[in-house]
């Protein structure tokens, strides 16, 4: 009998629930659950406190806590349900957050940034020159005294060896690592 009644109970901790909520939380939250409808109860009405729940349980406050956000985490909301407060149509979809645009662009700039450190001298200002000082290439072959079609080839196979190597490590970096 007592083999069957874990099992029924373990199904029920491992199958019912939307999120997995580790096992003490679980018990936590039938506790809590369990303190909470007796002071009910006996206090006339009123929601019991923390420390009241946690004195009636024989738990830590921190712990009443933990069980009392676990109360909520039994099925989830769906993102398109309505805010309680909302009378608008606001609903949890409209408070998250949404992909920066520039952000991809961050993490490729500073990809870029060693890979530049490691450029001849020449090529480094050339590309300094076109892109952050944003002279075109007839003004930068003017000042370096080579051909305008020059600055465009070098700026172009400099751009695409940066690019390579970038590639190159980010797919190092995404490779799982082999074990020895």
């Amino acid at each position: 009998m007592p083999t069957i009644v874990g099992e029924i109970k373990r199904h029920f901790r491992d199958h019912t629930w939307d999120l997995h909520v580790p096992r003490r939380i679980q018990q936590l939250r039938t506790q809590v659950r369990a303190s909470r409808r007796e002071l009910n109860l006996t206090l006339g009405g009123r929601s019991p406190t923390v420390a009241e729940i946690a004195a009636h349980s024989r738990l830590s406050e921190e712990d009443v806590l933990l069980g009392m956000e676990a109360l909520d985490s039994y099925s989830a909301l769906s993102l398109d349900a309505e805010l309680s407060a909302a009378e608008d149509g606001y609903s949890l979809r409209d408070t998250l957050g949404q992909i920066e645009a520039g952000f991809d662009l961050v993490v490729y700039r500073e990809a870029v940034r060693p890979q530049l450190m490691r450029l001849p001298e020449r090529e480094r200002r050339i590309l300094y020159l076109r892109f952050f000082c944003d002279m075109t290439q007839s003004r930068i072959a003017e000042e370096l005294g080579i051909s305008q079609m020059h600055v465009s080839r070098l700026i172009h196979r400099t751009c695409e060896r940066i690019h390579q190597r970038v590639d190159v490590e980010r797919r190092r970096e995404r490779a799982p690592a082999t074990a020895a």
